[in-house]
């Protein structure tokens, strides 16, 4: 039995996907921003994006909605969201608190009972490397919101992906899965002592194997799912690091919070991207006529990523344990179980 970062020999189905996880040569690359949308047409789609008004979230929704789309902003702190969105066209937004079951429910028989086919669902909103926290079932939180939460929230809005005769979800990875993959006898650290970058690390190799499971089911019914790393951004992402660890990526507490105020970062001549550019591969993965016939694979610098070894010295690629269909599939299994929701 394979463990969290354990792998075997590949059968039919997973050689299939293994042959999907190479890079196609899009044509685009790290620099490119949400500009790849001026020639998309959006009009008489909808989009659901979590967290669409802060960050990359915003540069997403932005993009979309200057496309011509009609994007729901599903937004924990309405406030803040009213504020960041005004001004931006046919967006609108409701309230979703990624923690909370109920309001995920809330959120989701809200959009079912308008009967709207929803074209791409991005998920997008996340937390990073916080003390540690519970939501009230016990879940850890970044577990609870960066996957648990995404999970229940798509299985809710099925009926509507369905319904799109052509869909996509989008989830917002990390190359912070390579920190390693998921404890499934305890996501939760309750017999381990807490450790906040192995927890977010955990949380974004599940971003992956979510896209690979939830793909397998939906491609016969039209939906396609996706993963990716955004790039290094400074947002309001990195809002509980710690100083040391803000040192860690290069960066000092002033130089984020100036930047994050101004809702933009930069590019020249260092490792960060700029929200545009982070915007740019979620972007591509909702709506690129390059990944018609593709499904479940880890997407980075706008075209999929290389698969490479676990020893991989370098941060791009995705590493195996974020790409294994049967780890994907025992993910789904314990997901259900956590949440009790099941497609359908």
């Amino acid at each position: 039995m394979r463990t969290g970062n354990q792998t075997e020999e590949l059968g039919p189905e997973e050689m299939h996907m293994k042959d999907q996880q190479t890079p196609l040569g899009s044509g685009f690359g790290r620099t490119t921003t949400a500009q790849l949308m001026a020639d998309v047409q959006m009009q008489g789609k909808t989009v659901i994006v979590t967290g669409g008004y802060s960050g990359l979230g915003l540069e997403t929704t932005r993009a979309l909605a200057l496309a011509g789309a009609s994007v729901v902003v599903a937004a924990r702190t309405p406030d803040k969201a009213r504020s960041a969105l005004a001004g931006i066209p046919g967006v609108e937004q409701a309230p979703l608190d990624l923690l909370d079951p109920a309001s995920i429910d809330a959120f989701a028989r809200w959009f079912l009972e308008g009967r709207r086919p929803l074209h791409a669902l991005i998920n997008s909103a996340g937390i990073m490397a916080p003390p540690l926290r519970r939501d009230a079932s016990g879940n850890e939180s970044q577990w609870s919101a960066n996957h648990l939460g995404h999970f229940r929230l798509t299985t809710r809005l099925w009926p509507a992906l369905r319904r799109a005769e052509g869909a996509r979800v989008v989830s917002v990875s990390s190359r912070g899965h390579r920190i390693g993959g998921i404890d499934f006898d305890d996501p939760n650290f309750i017999r381990k002592p807490y450790d906040k970058w192995k927890a977010y690390g955990q949380a974004k190799t599940a971003n992956a194997l979510f896209a690979i499971a939830l793909d397998v089911r939906g491609k016969a019914d039209g939906v396609r799912a996706f993963s990716l790393h955004p790039g290094t951004i400074l947002t309001d992402l990195l809002r509980d690091l710690t100083d040391e660890d803000l040192l860690a990526f290069g960066v000092q507490r002033s130089e984020v919070t100036a930047r994050t105020t101004a809702g933009r970062s930069v590019d020249e001549g260092g490792g960060f991207k700029n929200p545009q550019q982070g915007a740019a591969t979620s972007l591509w993965c909702a709506t690129s006529k390059q990944l018609a016939d593709r499904g479940g694979v880890y997407c980075e610098d706008v075209d999929i990523a290389s698969r490479v070894p676990a020893d991989h010295p370098g941060p791009e690629g995705v590493r195996p344990w974020a790409a294994d269909p049967v780890l994907a599939e025992r993910l789904w299994r314990l997901s259900e179980k956590a949440t009790g929701v099941m497609l359908g």
